[in-house]
């Protein structure tokens, strides 16, 4: 602080402490004040109680594609014949991943919220000029919950009339309805379009074998094979077969989830246990597995290419009969989820209003304006203290100018020391003919 600065000075007399009962009598002493205070406090919620504009909030709870049931794990072997580990992706992921998240985001995605302002014109309702400042005013009439125990989402909207919000939160699962048909949304939809592409590959492909294997005949004559040499390639058709499958079963899960994922990385282990027996099983021959995987001189050299030709039709036949099982487990799922969002509890239109709630709003403006009225009271009651006090009232004082003088404490200095010179001037004046008239 500046030492031209000049403070008046406070009296240096102990002010006593405030306990519990100088505060009671402070406030029952003001206890006037602090009634009024609470009655306009009141007043004011009680107006506004019913000033505000009512509004009525409707709720529409659905139900999202769940996990794997134990049923369809049941089908599932039954159908693929092949254990859980090979029928897709692991039944225990599906079973603890929570859908609910990904249903709550696209339900409050920008397509759906565009389709429900254009279907009911909320934008020219909530007056706004921009899609985006409208898609704003729908997320605060509208609440999305999913995050219960009971595995439900429930989709709140507020209106000021009762019937319009019963009838846009049912027009917002509608809208989602309409926009899932054309979406490929779950694992299981993602699974059966790469199976249906690979299959109808390997269709084309093995009737192409076929018409390879009749000119085969054509030219070479059938060849005899005995039943160990079918069986030897039946069996490395159907292990390629699985090995292919599993191929394509990567492939699916690549197309909705990344490298981290488990499921990829169990796929990916998977496959490395079919390819070690069938290495070791086109190692264990002398000859070259393109001749059919037959041991060198079991197959005449004239009936090789007839050889392939069936092992390749032995080969297409295995992975067709594998990705149609694999298929057929991908639309399970996929008519399991297909629902995409079932409606459980369809939105009424609600009795009561949900907003304002008149009670709560009363008994606030009341705690509101008591805790108020005490404050102003104990305020009121101190400064009366402190003026009653020597050191108090020079703080007062302090404060007071600090607060409401216009110069600052320099310029108060200066104005000071002027007004002491002209004082000064003033006596000297006075006193100026005495001092002549005692000369002559």
């Amino acid at each position: 602080m500046p030492e031209d600065t000049l403070l008046p000075p406070v009296s240096p007399v102990k002010q006593e402490e405030l306990t519990f009962l100088d505060f009671l009598l402070i406030i029952t002493q003001r206890k006037k004040l602090v009634g009024i205070v609470t009655a306009v406090c009141t007043g004011i919620a009680l107006v506004l109680a019913f000033a505000l504009p009512q509004e009525f909030t409707a709720t529409v709870i659905i139900l999202p594609p769940q996990g794997n049931s134990s049923t369809s794990s049941i089908l599932a072997s039954q159908l693929s014949g092949v254990n859980g580990a090979e029928s897709g992706i692991p039944s225990s992921m599906l079973s603890t991943k929570n859908m609910n998240d990904m249903y709550v985001s696209m339900l409050r995605g920008p397509s759906i919220e565009d389709a429900v302002i254009q279907r009911y014109e909320l934008q020219s309702e909530y007056r706004e000029k921009y899609p985006v400042d409208a898609r704003r005013a729908l997320e605060d009439h509208t609440k999305i919950d999913g995050a219960t125990k009971d595995g439900l989402i429930r989709l709140s909207f507020t209106d000021r009339d009762p019937s319009r919000s019963a009838e846009i939160a049912n027009g917002y699962v509608e809208q989602f309805k309409n926009l899932s048909q054309h979406l490929a949304i779950s694992e299981a939809s993602q699974r059966r379009v790469v199976f249906e592409n690979r299959l109808a590959k390997t269709k084309v492909d093995l009737e192409n074998a076929n018409e390879a294997l009749k000119k085969a005949q054509l030219s070479t004559g059938v060849v005899q094979l005995d039943g160990q040499a079918r069986a030897m390639i039946d069996s490395a058709a159907r292990m390629r077969a699985q090995i292919a499958a599993k191929e394509v079963q990567i492939e699916a899960i690549r197309s909705y989830a990344g490298d981290e994922n488990p499921a990829l990385t169990q796929a990916q282990m998977e496959l490395d246990r079919l390819r070690s027996p069938f290495n070791k099983h086109v190692a264990s021959l002398e000859g070259s597995p393109e001749g059919g995987f037959l041991p060198k001189g079991a197959v005449p050299q004239a009936g090789l290419e007839y050889v392939r030709r069936l092992r390749d039709v032995r080969y297409y036949e295995a992975i067709s009969e594998v990705l149609a099982k694999r298929l057929e487990l991908a639309k399970l799922d996929e008519v399991r989820e297909g629902a995409f969002i079932q409606v459980v509890d369809p939105a009424i239109t609600p009795e009561k209003r949900s907003y304002p709630m008149r009670g709560l709003l009363v008994i606030s403006g009341l705690a509101v304006g008591f805790t108020f009225g005490i404050m102003l009271a104990l305020l009121q009651g101190g400064l009366i203290r402190m003026q009653q006090n020597a050191a108090g009232k020079d703080k007062l004082d302090l404060l007071r100018r600090s607060l409401w003088s216009g110069k600052s404490a320099k310029a108060t200095v200066k104005a000071k020391n002027a007004d002491e010179e002209e004082a000064e001037e003033l006596r000297t004046l006075r006193h100026a003919p005495e001092a002549t008239g005692s000369r002559f």
